[in-house]
């Protein structure tokens, strides 16, 4: 059936829309522990961006749980499902020229060299927040490293799941002994160190 399905190529594309939009899209992907920060910082990020006039969008893994992947569970295969229809969904809106941010904690190198392979070279950024556990666990927002110590959950990430950090991240955020404000500010001078937040010329 595959064999019938042919890509179908239209005249405005990402260089017009990202012309139109003033900046170069990406793919911000954020990944760290439960309780890392992940979703406060790609908030706060994305905020900042919004105050300059940059078109955005924050997926979050908990929210995508509601619809996209409402049908998933928590094995590793729906794990994995979960990450590729992430990954499929920002593709299609950084080719609409966004600058797109996801809050997973993505804790398999290869799901996350998936969604990189997904988009152009440069477009994927990995935004490692690296929060020692034990941190995590004292922060425990949802209450979830409580109820996998009881054994109420498990395969939990960091408890008995692993999470296997990024080796190469584009940024890596330490996140503990810092404020919201200066770990978005990081994220933001490396978008404008690579040119990320400038006009692109369109090619039209």
């Amino acid at each position: 059936m595959k064999d019938n399905i042919v890509w179908h190529e239209h005249p405005v594309d990402k260089s017009i829309r990202s012309y139109m939009k003033k900046q170069r899209p990406c793919l911000l992907w954020f990944t760290g522990l439960s309780g890392s920060g992940k979703s406060t910082i790609a908030g706060a990020v994305e905020s900042k961006l919004s105050e300059r006039l940059h078109h955005t969008y924050l997926m979050d893994g908990d929210n995508v749980r509601h619809g996209l992947c409402g049908d998933l569970g928590f094995t590793e295969e729906d794990r994995n499902e979960n990450i590729r229809r992430v990954g499929e969904v920002a593709n299609l809106m950084v080719d609409a020229g966004l600058i797109v941010l996801t809050a997973f904690i993505s804790p398999f190198k290869s799901n996350r060299e998936v969604v990189r392979s997904m988009l152009k070279e440069g477009e994927f950024i990995e935004v490692h927040i690296d929060t020692p556990i034990e941190e995590c666990e004292k922060r425990d927002p949802k209450g979830l490293y409580k109820k996998a110590r009881a054994g109420e959950i498990k395969d939990f990430t960091g408890i008995d799941s692993p999470y296997e950090a990024p080796e190469n991240a584009e940024i890596t955020i330490e996140n503990y002994n810092i404020t919201v404000d200066v770990a978005a500010n990081r994220v933001i001078s490396y978008l404008e160190k690579y040119g990320y937040l400038k006009p692109i010329a369109a090619d039209c």
